[in-house]
């Protein structure tokens, strides 16, 4: 066995301390080495650690989750679906295609007007002496001259009134009344019948009472929706 030299006080010194102290420093370079080695691991697993991601799989419903679910729902919510979903539906709209008929128009009688309409402005009757209104037309006529129905329409009204005499009230649709007055006694129309335009419905007279010191005519007047208008440019408009 090979004897290493020590001192007086127990170490070692020459060849077999250089030995020893080589040993030493290669246990602990040794250790500085493992111990490197498992920190710098350590500190690799720390920064790359990556996180663990869970990949979720959508659920897609089945056909009966879907009708149960539809089966739940509210009435403000069904409601809202259909609304939303459901496109409206256009409102039908039918157009006739029947072409319109113009009424055709004439004159009662087709002579000289002597007293034209007022337009409520007051005139002078000869026959009363006093001032009035003259809300239609005089239409100069012999004794016995046809008068005619101004457009188609509807006798309402046949009576002899104390001032006017024998009339004839036709209503000639759309709020249009024709009114004839102090016609001959036997007129051609009663109350209820139709007439057609250009129609013979009775004969100029001389009842008209408040207006016997005129010249022979007719009284003719138009109303509109209930109000008197200018009978002459009313028939002429609508010839």
């Amino acid at each position: 066995m090979k004897k290493y030299n020590t001192s007086k006080n127990g170490l070692l010194k020459g060849k077999g301390f250089i030995l020893t102290v080589t040993a030493c420093v290669a246990v602990v370079a040794a250790a500085g080495v493992i111990t490197y080695r498992e920190t710098a691991k350590s500190l690799e697993n720390q920064l790359n650690v990556t996180p663990k991601t869970t990949e979720v799989t959508p659920k897609i419903p089945s056909y009966d989750e879907i009708k149960d679910a539809n089966k739940n729902k509210t009435g403000v919510e069904k409601e809202t679906e259909q609304t939303t979903t459901e496109p409206q539906k256009a409102t039908e709209i039918k157009i006739s295609t029947a072409p319109t008929v113009r009424q055709k128009f004439c004159y009662p009688l087709a002579k000289e007007v002597i007293n034209e309409y007022s337009g409520g402005e007051l005139v002078k009757s000869k026959t009363l002496n006093c001032w009035k209104t003259h809300d239609g037309v005089d239409i100069k006529a012999e004794l016995g001259d046809p008068v005619s129905a101004m457009t188609s329409g509807k006798v309402t009204k046949v009576y002899e009134d104390a001032l006017w005499g024998v009339c004839v009230i036709i209503d000639h649709e759309n709020g249009i009344e024709g009114h004839y007055y102090g016609l001959a006694k036997n007129v051609n129309v009663k109350p209820d019948q139709k007439v057609a335009s250009g129609e013979v419905i009775g004969a100029v007279g001389n009842t008209a009472e408040c207006e016997l010191a005129e010249d022979c005519h007719l009284h003719f007047g138009v109303k509109q929706n209930g109000e008197w208008i200018s009978p002459i440019p009313f028939i002429r408009a609508n010839m």
